[in-house]
């Protein structure tokens, strides 16, 4: 599919679409408390709807209402699927290895896209290190373990997604564990965000100090929860305010403890500077900075390192399509920096890469330049009403089928 976007200059109020990441917490907690749960304002997103068909696999019971979910938990792991397919979700593959691990049977579990190229070698290194199965195939990793309450090191170098994981797999046995976490701990607002989740099912769960969790595995309780609103995604309607828009952003909670919320800091720097931002425990936040760099006075992203393992190699590709808009950005293993630039009409169609943030980072440039985006539907992956948003903003776009 292809948007065609006319220059639009974006004013009104919107809400914030349901967070992603708190979804599938709360639905595998929802699983896991064994009992009868509800869980409301879901955005039935791709990846949601892949952790959803994932937790069926796995024996809960899931019935889809508008935008929430009745969830009974009681015959979890008792009639488990050998496949579960993950989509391109990384969430959903991460979060669910360590509860595999725990079904003493052979379970594959399948990914698209990129997903199977990021990486995994955490759990491939757990499971060698415990005398599990861990086997890549042809868009695959097959897995076979007993896990068994205890104590883990893990390291925090590359994603928390593996953390949570694990605080999963282990809260669903019976008896206390730990988990050692080897620094650099990266991303740790994300597993902050596990523990608040834990929190709604009456879980224990906590910090021992900096680099050791303590978890109380069969401490959940079911519990009816509601699904905050998503800064990740809030990010990108809250960008049209820094290129001369007026948008209001409802739903979003002060409270919250999402790492991306940090964007609210972040963004007024870009009106007045080219600000230096360090996006090592925000990476979703790359390309819409880049993005807003681009349109105002430049900036430098530090802690990029891992924007190649997501969706897309996210700087890489930013640097091509910003090409087409007559902007060169230099991307290095660990940062990029963005020139001051005049940015004009994209000399040729826009390619989205099938990442939802790309997408979206090249809609907010394209309400300045004008432009059309190839792909445009990746955003079904976390934001399947992101253009309805933004055409309620007053944005001119247009929707057709490639």
């Amino acid at each position: 599919m292809i948007a065609k976007i006319e220059k639009s200059v974006l004013h009104g109020e919107v809400t914030a679409p349901p967070s992603k990441s708190m979804a599938h917490r709360l639905l595998l907690l929802a699983a896991l408390s064994g009992g009868r749960c509800k869980v409301d304002n879901l955005a039935m997103s791709q990846d949601v709807l892949a952790m959803i068909d994932c937790l069926r696999a796995l024996g809960a019971a899931i019935e889809i209402s508008e935008n929430s979910a009745a969830v009974d938990g009681s015959n979890l792991l008792k009639s488990v699927s050998d496949r579960l397919d993950c989509r391109e979700s990384g969430n959903t593959l991460r979060f669910l290895i360590p509860l595999c691990l725990t079904a003493c049977k052979d379970i594959s579990l399948y990914g698209s896209g990129r997903l199977m190229d990021r990486p995994q070698e955490i759990y491939e290194q757990l499971c060698r290190e415990h005398g599990f199965l861990y086997k890549k195939g042809d868009g695959f990793i097959t897995v076979r373990g007993d896990l068994k309450p205890g104590v883990y090191e893990l390291s925090g170098s590359v994603s928390s997604q593996f953390i949570s994981g694990l605080i999963f797999g282990l809260l669903s046995l019976s008896g206390d564990s730990e988990i050692r976490i080897i620094p650099p701990f990266e991303s740790r607002s994300y597993v902050d965000l596990t523990l608040s989740a834990i929190k709604k099912f009456g879980g224990s769960v906590h910090f021992k100090d900096e680099y050791t969790v303590l978890i109380s595995g069969k401490s959940l309780k079911p519990a009816d929860v509601v699904c905050e609103g998503d800064f990740s995604n809030a990010a990108f309607l809250d960008a049209f305010n820094v290129i001369g828009g007026s948008v209001k952003v409802n739903g979003l909670s002060d409270n919250s403890v999402q790492g991306d919320r940090i964007y609210r800091e972040y963004f007024p720097k870009f009106i007045d500077s080219a600000p230096e931002i360090d996006i090592t425990d925000c990476p979703d936040l790359g390309p819409i900075c880049m993005a807003l760099g681009a349109l105002n006075h430049g900036c430098k992203l530090v802690g990029t390192r891992r924007l190649a393992m997501k969706e897309s190699d996210r700087g890489r590709v930013m640097h091509d399509e910003l090409l087409k808009f007559g902007c060169e950005i230099d991307v290095k293993e660990n940062s990029i920096t963005v020139p001051k630039s005049n940015l004009h009409s994209p000399v040729a169609p826009l390619n989205g890469h099938n990442d939802h943030r790309i997408v979206m980072s090249l809609a907010v440039i394209c309400t300045v330049t004008g432009g059309e985006i190839e792909g445009c539907e990746a955003v079904s992956k976390t934001f399947p009403d992101f253009f309805d948003a933004i055409k309620s903003l007053g944005c001119d776009v247009k929707i057709r089928n490639d």
